[in-house]
């Protein structure tokens, strides 16, 4: 079983992105595993399993413009199912 369920993945872009700023948060106040928080301060690709993505998208939304989001489920795909 999968203890973490989706596979989420995004790109903000804004202005005076800080990625140590975001991993700290997202350690702070997500359940999860596999983060990366990774750019510059205008851009910066997010991935993060969670269970809880719409929370993920909500924080990132209020950080800058959220694109190329994907979120997959990676129990449906262990099982062979389109995620």
């Amino acid at each position: 079983m999968i203890e973490f369920r989706y596979d989420t993945q995004l790109l903000i872009e804004g202005k005076n992105l800080d990625e140590d700023v975001i991993s700290d948060y997202f350690t702070s106040n997500f359940k999860g595993d596999c983060l990366l928080a990774v750019g510059d301060d205008e851009l910066i690709k997010i991935h993060f399993h969670t269970n809880e993505p719409w929370k993920v998208l909500e924080y990132c939304a209020s950080l800058g413009e959220i694109f190329d989001i994907v979120v997959e489920d990676m129990d449906r795909q262990s099982r062979g199912l389109k995620g």
